[in-house]
């Protein structure tokens, strides 16, 4: 019989397997953790998004308040300068990795590099493929990010509770089809409209969480569909470039997506989800801290998020 023990999270309660836990054998301990300031190496995959700004500033606040060093390094979305950066911190002798990767596949292979070396990896916000993960016979210790499925059930239930649960939806999706986080709230999202014989999603595109990628994309999904009359935007950059393309085209279509960084609620853009990283950051740091003080630390801790349907994201609270 499997056996499931019970995570405690704030405002939340989230049930893990023992299998998912983390492991009972030896810790991975360099020697460089007996430092008095530990060197923490953080991999963020750009600072483009205002949300890995936000992230950014909560590694290097975090760090001073639980006494750490932090190198902070930026990939630019390129999956080979983060493995890059990773074999550098290595090299560096870093006590344990903070990884946001690029992508969920790719990063596999620099938890993969950090594990081999016996640094301890903990990730952040991006899942790493645990197939993946398999395949390169490495670990992780932890994982902090948010309930994306929640999430995106969420919206979906604002959507019913602004239109009825009678309303014809006709839906398009600006999503990023590769990555398990956006992948997880788009699930949550149509989970909703399971079976429900009034709403049909005509097509999905990839707008790659870039602003400009998703208004291209999603100018040319409402040119092939001028029926859409509701998007979803699994992200931020997302919801910001799809709200930019139903304007251009002056379309009939609501974007309902993850929160575009403090930009208001307004009547095209009726409800946002936000994350909060600069908390996932320091939470993040905290499961390190605990895990070098010897404390049981989960595998995973989800976070809730804020849906907004008035005013503006608060400075931090993004998608």
């Amino acid at each position: 019989m499997k056996i499931v023990r019970w995570v405690s999270v704030i405002l939340g309660i989230v049930p893990v397997s023992s299998a998912l836990m983390a492991a009972d054998g030896p810790r991975l301990m360099p020697k460089s953790c007996q430092s008095k300031t530990p060197l923490i190496g953080v991999a963020l995959p750009n600072t483009t998004n205002p949300y890995y700004v936000a992230m950014r500033q909560g590694f290097i606040d975090g760090a001073k308040e639980l006494g750490f060093q932090v190198n902070v390094q930026i990939a630019n979305d390129d999956n080979e300068a983060q493995l890059g950066q990773v074999q550098g911190f290595i090299q560096q002798g870093i006590c344990a990795l903070a990884l946001n990767g690029v992508k969920s596949g790719p990063a596999a292979a620099e938890a993969a590099a950090a594990y081999k070396a016996g640094i301890p990896v903990f990730t952040v916000n991006v899942i790493v493929s645990e197939k993946d993960l398999a395949a390169q016979h490495a670990e992780i210790v932890d994982y902090v990010g948010a309930d994306n499925f929640a999430g995106g059930k969420q919206i979906g239930e604002q959507v019913l509770k602004d239109y009825g649960p009678d309303a014809k939806l006709v839906i398009g999706i600006v999503t990023e089809p590769n990555e398990i986080p956006t992948v997880q709230r788009s699930n949550g999202f149509k989970s909703v409209f399971s079976g429900n014989p009034n709403v049909k999603v005509v097509q999905e595109v990839n707008g790659l969480v870039k602003p400009d990628v998703s208004l291209q994309k999603t100018t040319e999904m409402l040119q092939a569909h001028p029926d859409i009359n509701l998007i979803w935007a699994d992200t931020g950059p997302a919801a910001q470039g799809a709200l930019r393309a139903v304007k251009s085209l002056n379309a009939n279509a609501k974007v309902y997506g993850f929160a575009i960084s403090e930009y208001p609620i307004e009547a095209l853009y009726p409800a946002a989800a936000a994350q909060e990283p600069y908390e996932y950051a320091k939470i993040t740091l905290k499961q390190i801290r605990d895990y070098l003080d010897g404390k049981d630390v989960p595998k995973q801790v989800l976070r809730p998020l804020k849906i907004i349907t008035h005013g503006k994201p608060a400075p931090g609270e993004v998608g």
